[in-house]
């Protein structure tokens, strides 16, 4: 999920050191549960990562990115991986790392010059360019 504050700054959040990806930065976001639609889990990952409030219907879809899921030693295979970003403007409550090691505001462009997750880059490519052409 891409938070955009109205100065366009975008929130991102450090994943936790002892996770997979531990330290680097990413869009907020997660799993989807049996059930739910994207955008309601969408809003029900940034209550439960964040705090705050959204309105599934105030997302608007920005893209995608795809690849193999983690492989475990001695496992056969893995779960191919889907993340779906969409952007936000409006939201209830301060934003707060309840789940992360740290949050930080940064221009969209600055977005890719972080130390993020593979599937992560090309999500920041399609936000600076959804928000060049769309200007929310």
């Amino acid at each position: 999920m891409a938070l955009v504050r109205g100065d366009g700054l975008v929130l991102m959040q450090q994943r936790p050191r002892a996770s997979q990806h531990g330290g680097l930065w990413e869009f907020p976001g997660g799993k989807m549960e049996a059930g739910e639609t994207p955008e309601a889990a969408a809003a029900r990952e940034l209550h439960e990562e964040l705090g705050v409030e959204i309105v599934p219907d105030h997302l608007l879809p920005v893209g995608f990115a795809s690849g193999p899921g983690s492989v475990v030693p001695g496992k056969p295979g893995g779960r191919a991986i889907v993340i779906l970003l969409y952007a936000c403007k409006a939201w209830e409550g301060e934003p707060k790392a309840h789940e992360a090691e740290a949050l930080d505001w940064y221009l969209p462009e600055a977005i890719p010059g972080l130390a993020m997750p593979p599937l992560d880059y090309p999500l920041a490519d399609a936000l600076s360019t959804f928000l060049r052409e769309k200007a929310i």
